[in-house]
């Protein structure tokens, strides 16, 4: 499989997609749409979980209802396998805590004509220097 040419387009259309269902409470669990059944992978904040439904399980037990979120960069990579790699850099608050810097990376992977999550890792950039 050749390398997408599209790629910079698929990576921010994706963010783009994501971002609006996950900010949205009522939306966030059609999430599990862009994720594979048994392949897909997610860390979030180091908890490791794989499958769609136990992806959905996680995304579930968020309790925060209201995001601010401030995407500083959306870098994509085209992948040997017609997959693209996307990294994420911004800035986010829920609720009423204070903002905090986050990066997130997400690997689509191709499915005949579109693409699903295979991997998606999220993290606060909160440091712990104690």
């Amino acid at each position: 499989m050749a390398l997408n040419p599209q790629y910079e387009e698929i990576g921010k259309g994706f963010v783009t997609q994501y971002y609006a269902l996950f900010d949205d409470s009522t939306q966030r669990p059609t999430l599990v749409n862009l994720y594979n059944a048994e392949l897909s992978f997610m860390t979030f904040e180091g908890q490791q979980i794989q499958g769609a439904a136990k992806i959905l399980e996680k995304l579930q037990s968020l309790t925060f209802q209201n995001i601010n979120r401030v995407l500083t960069a959306v870098d994509s990579q085209p992948m040997f396998d017609g997959g693209v790699l996307i990294n994420v850099l911004g800035r986010l608050q829920c609720d009423d805590d204070p903002p905090h810097a986050y990066s997130q990376t997400f690997v689509l992977k191709p499915i005949g004509a579109s693409f699903f999550c295979a991997h998606d890792i999220f993290r606060l950039n909160i440091h712990n220097t104690a």
